[in-house]
């Protein structure tokens, strides 16, 4: 008998070589995955196109603009100053350019927490820094500056925004215990120790001359001596009327420490031999929260002077509230410092930045395109 054996028709052989096909073709689809991914995240393989020659900065499609850093830049530049280098305006332009990269990616999560300044707190902001300056003198800084009422505005809402949103995510979380003022108490007592009494002293200083770099919130400024005397009188008067003495500074006083209700802080004692001796004089001989008369100094201009506290030398106890309270404050501000910091880098790690004008600058050896 012969045996028949079975014909293997073309579809059962494919059927068994189907296997080992499926095999490499698997093999070849995971080796193309495999260099797909390493090109997308190798750094020689895929390489970000700048979208064009103005656009200096990408923060998670967000563009910053040469024009955007070029404004700062100009701001900063006076014109009084020597001609930066090539080389130091860039890096002050890379500087300028970084922060508003971690401004934008800030604002950028104020927006989603919906934390943006309304319109009526930047109004409020814009108000308040526009108003220590007439209106000339307020056109001319925006000139000097280049920059306009819109680019002013928006600067105010990104700052505002940011601020809350730090407010929200490090502020609100800072906890300074009374073991933390007691332990920094204990391994700093030294510092607490006075050695000589201090003076918590304020002042309204008017000038005979004004002065168009200092300013206060009334914008008022003696012009000659006989209006610094009108205005020293005018002062007293309000003050034996009742009239807050930092409020005063703020709207009259015609120097830096306007912005600080006049307030210059605690001095040691000693620090006033430098000073005339009818303003030394006049400090020791107050009682705290007393005033002096208007004093005429010799630039014809009057200072009056308020002692706020007085304290005298010796070791200062935890038991003390002002020395509680200065702990707390330097404990809160060293922690606030350091979560921002920290909060900045965790947004930044999140964030997808491309910084085009740092790549130029390698490529082009210290230099841009345009300056070749």
């Amino acid at each position: 008998m012969y045996r028949v054996h079975p014909r293997r028709t073309h579809q059962e052989g494919s059927l068994k070589q189907r296997p080992m096909r499926n095999k490499v073709q698997m093999k070849w689809t995971m080796l193309v995955f495999a260099a797909l991914v390493a090109c997308a995240f190798g750094a020689g393989c895929r390489r970000e196109i700048a979208p064009g020659p103005d656009v200096w900065a990408v923060v998670n499609g967000k563009e910053i603009l040469r024009e955007d850093v070029e404004k700062i830049f100009r701001s900063r530049v006076t014109a009084d100053a020597p001609t930066p280098s090539q080389e130091e305006a860039l890096s002050l332009q890379l500087s300028i350019l970084d922060e508003l990269v971690n401004s934008e990616i800030l604002l950028q999560r104020a927006n989603k927490m919906n934390l943006v300044a309304s319109d009526a707190e930047v109004e409020d902001k814009f108000t308040e820094s526009k108003s220590p300056y007439t209106e000339e003198e307020f056109q001319k800084k925006l000139k000097d500056t280049g920059l306009s009422v819109d680019d002013l505005r928006s600067d105010i809402r990104r700052q505002l925004s940011i601020q809350k949103l730090l407010n929200r995510e490090v502020v609100a979380k800072i906890s300074i215990t009374d073991q933390d003022i007691s332990d920094f108490y204990n391994k700093n007592r030294a510092q607490f120790n006075v050695t000589e009494p201090q003076y918590h002293v304020a002042q309204i200083v008017i000038t005979p001359r004004a002065d168009p770099t200092v300013h206060n919130r009334k914008n008022d400024k003696a012009a000659n001596e006989a209006e610094a005397g009108r205005k020293a009188a005018m002062l007293i008067q309000k003050l034996n009327a009742g009239a807050d003495f930092a409020e005063l500074a703020a709207d009259y006083s015609e120097d830096a420490s306007a912005s600080t209700g006049g307030d210059l802080g605690f001095q040691p004692q000693s620090s006033f031999n430098k000073s005339d001796p009818v303003l030394k004089n006049a400090v020791l001989s107050l009682k705290p929260g007393g005033v002096t008369q208007p004093i005429h100094v010799k630039d014809g201009g009057y200072i009056i002077l308020k002692l706020v506290a007085k304290e005298a030398s010796g070791q200062r106890e935890l038991s003390d509230v002002q020395v509680q309270q200065a702990i707390r404050d330097a404990l809160r501000t060293r922690k606030e410092q350091l979560l921002r910091s920290a909060y900045l880098v965790e947004a930044r790690d999140e964030a997808h930045v491309t910084n085009y004008l740092a790549r130029q600058i390698l490529e082009f050896a210290g230099k841009l395109p345009s300056a070749k």
